[in-house]
């Protein structure tokens, strides 16, 4: 295949709110283009789903789970244009896997933003366009099953104005809605579009219907004056009431919409096969191609200088190393060539990760599951590689200059769960598959709880967990047990608590004599450290070389406590007397003196409980407000702030962890999937006395049944 110039390049994601169709219109793009010969349905009866959702359980569950990378080449609907090669990255909808829009759209040069027609912008759409922002990705927006009930072209063109302050471009008229929908009018070229044959493949070009001529030409009108508010060039012809031809109002828009001064908005019925060729010349006419976006690196060598990467193959190499999938032949690295060329046999060096070097052994064009092997890539290509170790977001550069790119945005996690392997036999795939899917996404991440023990898995929701839970099962014939994480408690005293002890113990020959008295108290809230162990001995009633063994003792006696076993800290440990004797005094025996010591002291300083308490901001639309804050309310929540912004409240609270496990999915329920919390540690604070009480019993039940089980 010859290769396309640049300026004929696309790089685009086709991202959405869960079911408004994105992986049903990449399915259509696919065929419309020639690189699939039949049309799968996500949900199908076929058993054969989307080409773009290839693992097993994206068809069984009907939703996207990895974005998936292809390519095509378009050369027009009815409006003969140069063959243009596009790079599509298909993306979850799904809140839980946002990390995988996060990072296509990092890479990507600008985007299709499907919306649905009867429902408009949602909560996940807002998500998507705050990323879009984020990366300054200019967007067409396609208002997509415009044949299902409820349907309004209109209306959605208004929510991006509202909800997202976008400056929408009606470029089409639908001819029709619900089940009435039946073409599309080109309102810069006023013509009408009907697609005929099974999948919709037969475009009929015809005029204008006569009962929509005011209508096309009042929209024609209207886009000229809404462009011409964003673009100078088309105001002063506006201004000056000079007539507008089609090429320069398509000119108009192109510098508006990489400007990201306005959205265009088009429709049609991905399902019914209708609208999705005339999209793709949009995307050719609208969309930038990879020279005409600014991409910036950071100069290592010159402390962090920027560098402006040019789109050519004759400047040094850089790449971004933004997605890693594993299948039977090992590492798939997907890479987004920025500047220069890479060919098989090359060096790479890893410019993220002290300069490590790899060398390119193969590489692929990807066409969801299916590769396409490749000699030679340059500037504007997404490729990926076999053998490439690294993690997702770093950096590679052929050595020449030692830049890196900014790395994608990773949101912290919001929920965790304690895992273990049923069966013995397959603890090490269980750590095989942890290692594997923490490389590949930056969003689950998995760490030892040191007191409890337990391996701990985080990520962006329960859906999350399960769905790695489940690839443990199926790829790693690994089934896991799922519980609730242990909370990190801890203990501390309330006052002064006194101690005098006396070990003394006499077993032939040399025995064991230390007496240590003192008092214990709790450490300013403001304190740094934990822990202080302070000296008050004088006229050496203990000699000074059994002092450090004291504070061993006390350092030894705070790793439990006595009311459930967890650390204590906040405690200053005085030692101000005590007693030695010359041939039984030893380390060993002013050790145990200070630990029994502590103990007594610890009884008399009213010992609490503490629990870690984390800052929770709500947002959700201002409707949902009762429910966000009565759920707050019942997970002993102390709710610091109230405020709105866009239609939403925003609610910032103190809530203790341990009634936040299931939140996500509670809250979720409560606002209709509109509403997400961010979490994080903000403080220790003290345990509710019954519930204290609770706790003790339980550990004391505990101990008991370790001691019966030790006999």
């Amino acid at each position: 295949m010859a290769k396309i110039p640049l300026e004929r390049i696309r790089n685009i994601g086709i991202s959405a709110h869960i079911d408004s169709g994105k992986t049903t219109l990449t399915e259509r793009i696919l065929y419309y283009t020639g690189r699939i010969h039949a049309i799968h349905e996500v949900r199908g009866k076929d058993g054969v789903g989307a080409k773009m959702d290839s693992m097993d359980l994206e068809r069984e569950k009907g939703i996207t789970i990895q974005s998936a990378a292809t390519y095509c080449v378009w050369q027009g609907s009815k409006e003969q244009l140069p063959e243009h090669n596009i790079n599509i990255i298909d993306t979850p909808g799904h809140v839980d896997f946002t990390i995988e829009v996060e990072r296509a759209l990092r890479v990507l040069d600008g985007a299709i933003l499907v919306l649905d027609s009867g429902k408009g912008v949602q909560s996940q759409s807002i998500t998507v366009d705050r990323q879009m922002k984020r990366y300054r990705v200019p967007r067409i927006a396609y208002v997509n099953k415009m044949d299902n009930p409820g349907a309004n072209y209109d209306r959605v063109a208004d929510m991006l104005k509202e909800k997202l302050a976008h400056h929408p471009v009606k470029l089409q008229v639908p001819i029709g809605a619900e089940d009435k929908f039946s073409g599309i009018i080109d309102a810069i070229t006023g013509k009408a579009y009907f697609f005929d044959g099974e999948n919709g493949e037969n475009i009929r070009v015809e005029p204008v219907p006569a009962d929509y001529a005011e209508q096309t030409k009042a929209a024609r009108a209207e886009i000229i004056e809404r462009v011409a508010d964003v673009d100078e060039a088309l105001a002063e012809k506006f201004l000056a009431e000079e007539p507008v031809s089609d090429d320069e109002l398509r000119a108009a828009i192109r510098r508006a919409t990489l400007a990201l001064k306005m959205t265009p908005v088009m429709c049609g019925s991905a399902f019914r096969n209708k609208g999705v060729q005339l999209l793709l010349d949009a995307v050719c006419m609208y969309l930038p191609n990879p020279a005409e976006v600014e991409n910036v690196a950071f100069d290592q060598s010159k402390n962090e200088e920027k560098v402006i990467l040019e789109s050519t193959p004759n400047k040094p190499f850089v790449g971004l190393a933004f997605k890693l999938t594993q299948d039977k032949f090992g590492q798939l690295t997907y890479v987004r060539i920025y500047q220069g060329k890479i060919s098989n046999g090359d060096t790479l060096v890893n410019t993220s990760n002290q300069l490590r070097k790899a060398r390119v052994p193969r590489m692929f064009r990807m066409h969801s599951d299916e590769r396409e092997e490749l000699t030679s890539a340059e500037a504007g290509d997404i490729v990926a590689f076999y053998g490439l170790e690294c993690s997702s977001g770093e950096t590679f550069t052929d050595g020449k200059m030692n830049v890196t790119l900014t790395s994608m945005f990773v949101p912290a996690a919001v929920i965790s769960l304690s895992v273990t392997p049923k069966d013995r036999g397959s603890e090490t795939n269980f750590s095989k598959a942890l290692n594997r899917f923490t490389k590949e996404d930056p969003t689950f991440r998995v760490h030892q709880d040191e007191e409890s023990g337990q391996t701990i898995i985080s990520g962006m929701g329960e859906l999350h967990l399960e769905i790695y839970m489940e690839r443990m099962k199926r790829e790693y014939n690994c089934e896991v047990v799922a519980g609730k994480p242990q909370v990190a408690y801890r203990e501390t005293i309330t006052q002064k608590g006194e101690y005098a002890y006396t070990h003394k113990k006499q077993t032939g020959g040399s025995g064991q004599f230390a007496r240590v008295c003192g008092f214990l108290e709790p450490l300013p809230s403001d304190a740094v450290e934990q822990y202080e162990f302070v000296n008050e001995i004088v006229g050496g009633s203990i000699p000074r070389e059994f002092i450090p063994a004291c504070d061993k003792g006390f350092q030894e006696a705070i790793k439990k406590g006595s009311l459930i076993g967890f650390p204590v800290v906040g405690v200053r440990c005085v030692v101000n007397d005590g007693q030695y004797h010359d041939v039984d005094s030893s380390e060993q025996a002013f050790k145990t003196a200070a630990i029994m010591g502590f103990r007594e002291g610890y009884e008399r300083a009213k010992p609490v409980i503490l629990e870690p308490i984390m800052k929770v901001e709500v947002e959700a639309p201002i409707d949902f407000q009762g429910s966000v804050v009565g759920q707050i309310n019942q997970r002993r929540g102390v709710i610091q702030t109230t405020s709105s912004a866009d239609g939403n409240v925003i609610v910032v609270a103190e809530v203790p962890l341990n009634t936040m496990f299931g939140y996500s999915t509670d809250l979720r329920s409560a606002t209709q999937g509109k509403g997400n919390f961010t979490m994080e540690f903000a403080r220790y604070g003290i345990v509710p006395r019954n519930e204290q009480d609770d706790m003790m019993k339980k550990h004391k039940e505990k101990l008991a049944a370790e001691q019966a089980a030790r006999k």
